[in-house]
């Protein structure tokens, strides 16, 4: 009897890899693996997520509109033009199943985030990797990848591993060079880090032109990671073909409830920026003190280069913050093997891991 067999091509799926949580046989671990909030969530937002526990029997609203609308009041925009959902993971998935398919393309940068290629492959298109120049993204390059089967161009703006950013101007550049039936995507989950002037977050183009959508999250500056937390803005009938495909009650109460606070929390937005880049620019300094090539970085990691030496490798460097309980982020699945993707963490853990790895390169490891 033969059994049940997904479609062609499920099976071939790479699975999502997270970064690592835990280290055996180690209790107490500092994690800068995952981009996490170094501040941790909005005092506000953990006050307004408590009471939910009484009232776990009732439903959510199905339209988050409480919260669509602190978000548009927040950001100057139109609550009716904005989607929320499980993380901006789900927004990239629903764009997906809405504008890709089979024999379709969907074009990302070369170290781009990994989901983008994965979701393109679930609904059976083929996903295009572009080279990036310099750990950026290349906007020639972009548009000289584009075929007819193009459909969707994901852009995360700035880039996630590499910290780099695409200025206003490329932005502008890139979308007046692709064809108007390709959506552009522009992946803001850092963009509350950036204060670069020629950055933009996207949502100029996603209020003017009809074929832009730029997505944030609530994962990362915002600190409620746990609570799988994103949203969407862009033109009407993008929006009104994304919520066809929701599941109905996507977003938790207690997502909504905590996000509604968190975005109005601005004060507290404005304490975690200002730390971030006060432990970026000791980090990168220390870094480079240490002969590391070190990017310059608009997000809340950094990413060191290591040399190619038995005993100085990004391998050998990692497995040294674990044995001292940190846990880093291999990016050998983003192509970059001889890199580290370290989160900007509090005081303590950044004070930790610069020590750490001062220690590894001076060899007072041996």
């Amino acid at each position: 009897m033969a059994l049940p067999q997904p479609r062609p091509g499920v099976l071939s799926i790479p699975l999502y890899e997270a970064g690592k949580s835990q280290i055996k046989g180690t209790s107490r671990v500092m994690k800068l693996s995952s981009n996490e909030a170094a501040l941790g969530p909005s005092p506000l937002a953990m006050a307004a997520y408590a009471p939910v526990a009484a009232q776990l029997e009732r439903y959510p609203a199905g339209d988050s509109g409480e919260l669509r609308a602190a978000i548009a009041e927040v950001h100057g925009l139109d609550a009716a033009r904005i989607i929320c959902g499980c993380g901006s993971d789900e927004m990239f998935a629903l764009l997906c199943r809405a504008y890709a398919g089979p024999g379709d393309e969907v074009i990302h940068t070369e170290h781009a985030f990994a989901i983008f290629a994965i979701y393109a492959k679930s609904v059976g298109a083929t996903p295009v990797a572009v080279p990036e120049k310099n750990l950026t993204a290349d906007v020639e390059a972009i548009l000289s990848a584009v075929t007819p089967q193009t459909k969707l161009v994901f852009l995360a703006n700035p880039n996630n591993p590499t910290g780099t950013y695409l200025s206003k101007d490329a932005i502008a550049w890139l979308r007046d060079g692709l064809r108007e039936d390709i959506v552009l995507v522009l992946d803001g989950a850092y963009a509350e880090f950036v204060d670069a002037a020629d950055y933009d977050s996207g949502f100029y183009l996603a209020r003017t032109t009809p074929n832009t959508v730029a997505t944030r999250t609530f994962s990362k500056i915002y600190g409620l990671a746990a609570l799988r937390l994103g949203w969407a803005t862009g033109p009407a009938a993008i929006i009104s073909a994304m919520e066809r495909l929701r599941a109905p009650f996507n977003v938790s109460k207690s997502a909504q409830i905590a996000g509604v606070a968190a975005v109005r929390d601005q004060a507290h937005i404005a304490k975690a920026k200002a730390h971030n880049s006060k432990w970026k620019a000791i980090a990168l300094q220390r870094l480079r003190g240490l002969r590391l090539k070190a990017h310059d970085t608009v997000a809340n990691f950094v990413l060191p280069e290591f040399p190619a030496i038995a005993g100085k490798t990004a391998a050998d460097a990692d497995m040294f913050l674990e044995k001292n309980g940190i846990i880093a982020r291999r990016v050998d699945v983003y192509g970059l093997p001889n890199h580290l993707r370290i989160t900007i963490g509090n005081d303590e853990e950044m004070t930790a891991v610069l020590d750490a790895l001062a220690s590894f390169m001076e060899g007072r490891h041996a």
